[in-house]
């Protein structure tokens, strides 16, 4: 592709035909999509003539089908949608990394945990997750195959990723264990609601439950819309890449000031501890590597059957080309 399609600005937008763009995901107010979600809220993409029209849905599961049905353009999701997608002979590519880790906790409900004695005591245990098929669920069987349980040892409930439902969840004893992201998680630990067994919420303990630290939240697309589309893409990986390194120098009256209040659950302090616990999860960089890429397919292979799983074929499955360009000129801040 010549590097003259690739430069930055509304000229590039203009030749693309596109001025807007249509992004699928789950929970856009959690800590999970806070790069492209800061990336709105400074203004990068209005800047550069981006109109973003956002498809809210349920689960992640639900936003790859938002994009595979044609109701969205994007997805930001977790990148082992991409795998899946891909082995379903889906072309998507992902095109700029968002986190390093799921930043996805486990764990029982206080009143639940205080009468555990056992792992054994999990079995027939109400687990909350966002959907089958989502993040949220592949996190849960992954710690299941660890304790030793078998997958259809725990009854998944599918609470979507509204905090409204899943705090109803919670504490009206629907379920009795939760798999879930930030900051509803942090937010039940501070409330005394809720007893973490295991998390993946920074690299250290992502490291300690999946042996590994997989690629995880990230924009994809379909290749045709990333080969039509060119100029969008690039606004997009550049939005998100501004707002990633915006992170790193980012305080807590920065964070207040720029997340919409309603995306705080009603305490501002608990919503930054939140956001500290997972800080050290976001990409540096916005680009996806080798060891990363195989950690998430590991993990996919792990939760296949025997005759589902292929060889790892890395190339397909996320181009670096769109943050590269950024990285050869000077980035606004």
């Amino acid at each position: 592709m010549a590097a003259a399609s690739l430069l930055l600005g509304p000229s590039v937008l203009s030749a693309s035909n596109l001025q807007r763009v249509s992004i699928a995901l789950a929970a856009r107010g959690t800590l999970y999509h806070l790069p492209l979600m800061l990336a709105d809220q400074l203004g990068f993409f209005k800047a550069e003539g981006l109109h973003i029209e956002w498809v809210e849905c349920d689960s992640g599961l639900q936003a790859t089908h938002a994009a595979s049905n044609g109701l969205a353009d994007v997805v930001s999701g977790d990148f082992g949608h991409v795998i899946d997608l891909q082995a379903q002979g889906q072309n998507v590519v992902a095109f700029v990394a968002q986190c390093r880790t799921p930043q996805i906790s486990l764990g029982l409900v206080s009143k639940r945990a205080i009468g555990m004695k056992s792992v054994a005591d999990l079995k027939t245990l109400r687990m909350g997750i966002s959907s089958v098929g989502s993040a949220t669920h592949w996190i849960a069987l992954h710690w299941l195959r660890q304790a030793g349980l078998a997958s259809d040892a725990v009854q998944f409930v599918e609470l979507g990723g509204s905090t409204t439902a899943v705090m109803e969840g919670v504490r009206s004893g629907l379920v009795e264990a939760l798999c879930h992201v930030d900051p509803i998680i942090h937010y039940l630990e501070q409330k005394h609601d809720f007893r973490v067994l295991a998390d993946t919420r920074n690299l250290m303990s992502s490291q300690r439950m999946l042996s590994g630290i997989p690629v995880s939240a990230c924009l994809f697309a379909k290749d045709e819309f990333l080969k039509k589309h060119t100029g969008a893409a690039q606004i997009l990986a550049s939005g998100v890449l501004r707002a990633l390194n915006w992170l790193k120098t980012a305080g807590p009256s920065d964070i207040l000031q720029t997340v919409p209040s309603q995306h705080w659950m009603g305490d501002r302090a608990v919503y930054l501890g939140a956001f500290e616990k997972v800080r050290d999860s976001y990409s540096l960089d916005g680009l996806f590597y080798a060891d990363a890429v195989q950690s998430a397919w590991r993990a996919r292979q792990g939760r296949m059957s025997m005759g589902q799983r292929k060889p790892l074929t890395m190339k397909p499955l996320f181009t670096n080309q769109f943050v590269k360009v950024i990285q050869r000129r000077p980035l606004a801040s």
